[in-house]
């Protein structure tokens, strides 16, 4: 695996039950960079960040992280792994009953030793860094939604990660709120030099954001590479995505059995009345 690389996937099959979500993907996310991965709903994006993140184990193939591959790691080796990662949840997920300070602090109590005057510095500087040194006392039911993801964010660097993985971090965000976590993403990126992995829907700011973009469809990886390639190719099924296209080649259908074998065939009362 090449030090250029933080994360790859070789040849990766998962599916919950009998219904397959990945089917032999490979793709690779680059060190150092802010790598987008688009796809429509229900196509295997946040699954994906649970293989990486060791929550899910694929059913075949190898999840690689620096090298390791994630599927074979025990306990013990998946939370040291872990602590090189962090990840923002879809809408924050804060804990609702702790302080903005204590929700920040929760990840370095919890997998560090440190005294609590050294949290205390690392705490404040993290919210610095989100613009919300100011608000550590603040509960969560007292923050808007931009700020409580920014909140998130600053919980997710907490630990120093190598890697950060965002699901959905612009949801339900005004256009200044997104906009600011946008350019938050880009600037912590650069400047503490972190790996980004994001998962979104905003299209416009992703093909602002991103170095490198991976789009899944109907289990696979679709195209991988630069964002003026993703706007740029003639593949039918990057074009509906691209341009929001209602009819393509991504099923919109959930598989299903026939219509005829869920209501039978057509009376004779439907046919003559049709």
């Amino acid at each position: 695996m090449s030090r250029e690389v933080l994360v790859e996937l070789r040849d990766v099959v998962f599916g919950y039950d009998d219904r397959l979500v990945l089917d032999r993907v490979s793709l690779h996310v680059p060190r150092g960079k802010v790598t987008a991965l688009l796809g429509a709903s229900g196509g295997g994006k946040t699954t994906l960040l649970r293989l990486i993140g060791g929550q899910l184990r694929a059913s075949s193939g190898q999840v690689l992280f620096d090298g390791v591959d994630v599927g074979q790691l025990d306990r013990a080796g998946l939370y040291a792994m872990r602590r090189r990662m962090g990840l923002l949840f879809q809408f924050g997920a804060l804990f609702t009953d702790m302080s903005v300070y204590d929700n920040v602090a929760f990840p370095l109590r919890e997998h560090t030793r440190l005294p609590e005057a050294l949290i205390r510095d690392i705490v404040l500087m993290k919210l610095q860094a989100v613009g919300l040194r100011g608000a550590r006392d603040l509960m969560p039911a007292e923050l808007s939604g931009g700020m409580a993801r920014r909140v998130a964010l600053a919980r997710a660097i907490a630990l120093d990660p190598e890697l950060v993985m965002y699901d959905e971090p612009f949801a339900g965000l005004d256009p200044i709120s997104l906009g600011t976590a946008a350019r938050l993403i880009r600037q912590l990126n650069d400047t503490l030099g972190l790996t980004s992995l994001l998962v979104s829907h905003e299209l416009e700011w992703v093909f602002q954001l991103a170095d490198h973009v991976i789009v899944l469809a109907n289990g696979r990886v679709a195209l991988e590479g630069a964002p003026q390639e993703v706007q740029r190719s003639d593949d039918p099924l990057i074009r509906q995505y691209v341009q929001a296209a209602p009819d393509g080649p991504v099923r919109f259908h959930y598989p299903a059995p026939s219509v005829e074998d869920d209501f039978g065939p057509p009376s004779r009362s439907v046919e003559e009345g049709a």
